[in-house]
């Protein structure tokens, strides 16, 4: 008997205060600083024009890469 596991994985850009941690349900959560977003090692792991979402969503907040 197999159980298939699904992985979602959302990105927000929002200002953060203080500590936060993933729900019982979440299997990781990352914290990411707008230069640790648009570092070229974290944008390596992003395919299919993810990394460019990155880098519009970094804009659109004022942060160009």
């Amino acid at each position: 008997h197999h159980v298939g596991q699904h992985a979602v994985a959302l990105a927000y850009v929002v200002p953060v205060d203080g500590d936060c941690a993933p729900s019982q349900s979440a299997i990781d959560l990352a914290w990411l600083t707008p230069d640790e977003a648009t570092s070229e090692a974290v944008l390596a792991e992003f395919s299919g024009g993810q990394d460019r979402l990155i880098r519009f969503a970094m804009a659109f907040g004022g942060r160009l890469p």
